[in-house]
């Protein structure tokens, strides 16, 4: 955790602690809520490749691989494209050198992406995320003062945008209402970070939705405790975020049936 890039210089990460927190987000997927998950090899070598997010994109039945902004983290894709061959998704690679592309900054409304122009993901890698998935359209809005576009929002529910409340988050939001033919419902939250939640639809459970926890930003939780028709599920992110970590940054969500 030393080696993990970071933003800007701050606390050390607990690796113990670090370890129990991801174990439970592990636990609340596969055991709480059913889902069947796959792992990937922790590598020694690739000091953030706990943040799957970042190294592809998957929609329907196709898996974007991309190219990491990072050049340090190039080489997590080769265990992710292994992982998403093995799920029988079709495979599109991000080969064209020009072109950068972080899953962190990919957010899809179930209708259409927005794709965060950031200091990890260009112009060229949002044009052929386009064309790989030409059923949806896509739409680029500029990221200045955080890592990615999910880094101070996320989807909430089917139709809502979690927001967070800085001049840069609701600027973002603007540019996406302006981008978009379709009108979302908002749900603005005090802290940027607490914006970032994972939302699904599980058909045994209906609306569920993992939020930061209370003890970290309990204002923003408050705001979540809103929502009467989710099942809302406070996890703690407190170490991965001392190293630009999100909750959406440490999945990637696919919708299909398979025995892994």
């Amino acid at each position: 955790c030393r080696q993990a890039l970071r933003s800007a210089p701050g606390p050390e990460v607990d690796f113990a602690r670090a370890e129990r927190e991801h174990q439970l987000y592990v636990g609340v997927l596969r055991g709480k809520l059913g889902l069947q998950v796959l792992e990937l090899p922790a590598d020694e070598s690739l000091p953030d490749c706990v943040f799957v997010e970042d190294a592809a994109v998957v929609c329907e039945e196709t898996a974007l691989v991309t190219r990491p902004g990072a050049p340090s983290r190039r080489k997590e894709v080769e265990a992710m494209k292994r992982a998403l061959g093995s799920l029988n998704l079709n495979i599109v690679e991000m080969v064209d050198e020009n072109a950068t592309l972080d899953g962190g900054d990919v957010l899809f409304t179930g209708r259409e992406f927005f794709v965060g122009l950031s200091r990890r993901t260009n112009q060229r890698g949002a044009e052929i995320l386009a064309d790989t998935f030409k059923d949806y359209a896509v739409s680029t809005v500029p990221v200045h003062d955080s890592l990615h576009l999910k880094s101070f929002c996320s989807m909430a529910g089917p139709n809502l945008i979690a927001i967070g409340s800085s001049e840069a988050a609701q600027k973002a939001l603007k540019t996406m209402q302006q981008m978009s033919d379709h009108r979302y419902d908002k749900l603005t939250v005090p802290d940027d970070a607490a914006a970032n939640c994972i939302y699904l639809n599980i058909p045994s459970k209906g609306h569920v939705l993992l939020h930061r926890a209370p003890e970290e930003y309990p204002e923003s939780a408050k705001v979540f405790e809103k929502l009467k028709d989710h099942m809302l599920i406070p996890i703690a992110n407190t170490e991965l975020e001392k190293v630009d970590g999100s909750l959406t940054c440490c999945s990637v969500l696919i919708n299909k049936t398979s025995e892994l």
